[in-house]
């Protein structure tokens, strides 16, 4: 059994001690330096270059290196019948729940207000409403959204779900399709976006969408930078429409040193860090999901090509 890896020089070189420690007993190949590539069997990928993977005949599995699987549905000669597991890492869904939490109390209990007055060195109060006065909405209502909502409602927060298709989840109000989605933004004084990158969520956060928000509320973006009309979010900032954005991922990554979110007072930009993959715990699931198709067993986390997640 070949497994071949294949990320940046710095990942890789996180990966590579727990790597020979799982796979003790495999060949593990670097890219590019692939060999014979009829003898590998698995991919474990981060943005892979288009061809890569349909140069490898025998290939069994992908694995992606994250959540997201965008990076790897973009390759446009991508091997059909292949199936493509998305990494669910618990310890990444506590990573984002911890990012989300962070950045709803951010914008609940007015910090970009209070970081503007400790500048001015002015000492100003606001009105606070509790949390549970404070309805947030999650966009993309799977297992990520879904705990982070439950970290809100622990805090006392009226959190409400939404996914392109009906679900029930115990606890929580949920919307699905387009009439969902006006009545989740009708209620959303903040609004978190989780959501995968699919061809139906290119730009779905944009000036129709932030219209359809009371007006003042907050956005999370931890979800794709392709979600985000980055003209229109500026527009609804100084329009008062939005009181204020925190965004981990970018349609440009890095973000430019001369994008105006940098620099605008209403943003707060981190760098594509909400929920990264730890090789110490990721590496194991990756292990077992090999060992589970070579014994013939179902694997988890397998997506859908056609659906994007």
């Amino acid at each position: 059994m070949t497994i071949l890896f294949c990320s940046s020089p710095r990942a890789t070189n996180r990966w590579r001690p727990h790597l020979a420690t799982a796979f003790a007993n495999r060949d593990v190949r670097f890219w590019p330096e692939t060999g014979d590539a009829a003898a590998i069997e698995y991919a474990m990928v981060w943005q892979p270059e288009p061809g890569l993977l349909a140069s490898l005949p025998n290939l069994k599995l992908i694995a992606s290196l994250a959540a997201g699987v965008d990076h790897i549905l973009s390759d446009p000669v991508l091997p059909s019948g292949v199936p493509i597991m998305r990494l669910v890492d618990p310890y990444m869904t506590q990573a984002m729940s911890e990012y989300v939490t962070l950045q709803v109390l951010r914008l609940h209990r007015q910090d970009f207000d209070y970081r503007a007055h400790q500048a001015a060195a002015e000492w100003r109060e606001h009105g606070q409403k509790n949390a549970a006065e404070r309805p947030v909405g999650i966009l993309g209502f799977g297992q990520l959204g879904q705990d982070a909502g439950r970290k809100l409602q622990a805090i006392g927060f009226d959190v409400a779900g939404w996914s392109r298709s009906p679900k029930e989840v115990p606890g929580f109000t949920t919307y699905a399709g387009a009439a969902g989605l006006d009545a989740l933004l009708g209620r959303s004084e903040i609004l978190v976006s989780l959501l995968p990158s699919t061809a139906e969520t290119e730009g779905i956060l944009d000036a129709g969408l932030f219209a359809r928000l009371p007006q003042g509320a907050g956005l999370v973006n931890a979800g794709r930078g392709r979600h985000l009309v980055e003209n229109d979010l500026l527009a609804a900032l100084d329009s008062g429409q939005l009181s204020a954005a925190s965004l981990d991922v970018f349609r440009e990554e890095p973000l430019p040193v001369t994008h105006p979110f940098w620099r605008h007072p209403r943003i707060i930009v981190t760098p594509h860090v909400a929920a990264e993959t730890h090789p110490s715990t990721a590496v194991a699931i990756i292990a077992q999901a090999i060992d589970d198709l070579e014994a013939g067993l179902p694997l988890a986390n397998l997506i859908d090509p056609r659906r994007g997640y």
